[in-house]
């Protein structure tokens, strides 16, 4: 089944809340000092990423790995579940994907993306799902910035490279929300590599993906009738 749909940002725990969710609730005093620090610190983490993912990477080493702060979060899922529904989110974890997703009821909470950070974002989708067809072994999916900018001029949504600052802002805010990660080297630099991580199938649908090639193939008729 394809996951659910549901992108939003992360906010700011207030001080009070937390205070009185840990006098609260037992279950967190039961945790050693070690843990409750690493609570924290994850609750700040996936108020600010939104996703959490099971997948990590050394690109030095070109070694994949499990995440230590998802397995710690899964483990403490209902813990963490508690405390987020007092601030209006809620939090779900689909482990076919290897995914923890950040929800919330409060409108103002949801990410707009300019165009162009919608479009790199729609084209990441189209690459994943092709690369991930030709893979038989794992579903690690890598990208230069040069492939990612071919494909879109291919398409036909850029007729030229974009501004390089405007791509490091556009990667930059798609990586905030996991939905890449970057090897060495900048955001702008054509061979730079980036992984393209799961999230991105939870914020854009195959059915989006439909519209968005019937959009494609509409404008490029457009253009040849001209």
């Amino acid at each position: 089944n394809e996951p659910r749909n549901d992108f939003r940002a992360g906010g700011i725990y207030s001080l009070d809340l937390m205070l009185y969710f840990i006098n609260k609730y037992e279950n967190f005093e039961k945790l050693s000092m070690a843990e409750q620090d690493n609570f924290r610190r994850i609750v700040n983490y996936i108020l600010g990423h939104t996703y959490l993912v099971v997948d990590d990477y050394d690109f030095t080493n070109h070694v994949g790995r499990t995440n230590a702060d998802y397995l710690f979060a899964e483990r403490h899922l209902e813990l963490l579940q508690e405390y987020l529904q007092y601030a209006g989110y809620s939090l779900t974890v689909d482990r076919n994907y290897g995914v923890i997703a950040l929800g919330s009821i409060h409108e103002g909470s949801r990410v707009r993306f300019d165009k162009l950070t919608t479009l790199i974002l729609y084209t990441l989708r189209l690459m994943y799902e092709e690369e991930r067809e030709k893979l038989s072994l794992s579903d690690q999916v890598f990208v230069t910035t040069g492939d990612v900018i071919e494909k879109m001029l291919t398409l036909g949504t850029i007729d030229k490279k974009p501004a390089d600052q405007a791509l490091r802002k556009s990667f930059g805010q798609l990586s905030r929300f996991q939905i890449v990660r970057k090897g060495s080297g900048s955001w702008e630099t054509a061979d730079t590599q980036m992984q393209i991580l799961t999230p991105i199938l939870f914020i854009v649908s195959n059915e989006q993906i439909t519209d968005m090639h019937k959009l494609l193939d509409e404008e490029m008729g457009s253009d040849d009738g001209e």
